[in-house]
């Protein structure tokens, strides 16, 4: 919730948005929050909210199931 809060304060507020951003803004928009977010790796959320928007629901959940931690396992 903490970081979904950073990214609307930075005006990513759809998945739309978040698709088309890239990892390091996201660190860095996670970074200047304030927040502690250095476990947080954003590298797939691109991705990910690119099939959310897509409501490729089902090739979500198998990116999801195939992530550890965020990232490809």
């Amino acid at each position: 919730p903490k970081a979904a809060e950073a990214l609307h304060e930075a005006g990513i507020n759809s998945f739309e948005k978040l698709s088309k951003s890239t990892s390091e803004e996201l660190k860095e928009i996670l970074e200047k929050s304030g927040g502690h977010f250095n476990a947080i790796d954003p590298a797939t959320w691109p991705e990910q909210a690119e099939l959310a928007a897509a409501d490729k629901w089902d090739e979500l959940k198998e990116l999801q199931d195939r992530l550890n931690g965020g990232r490809e396992a």
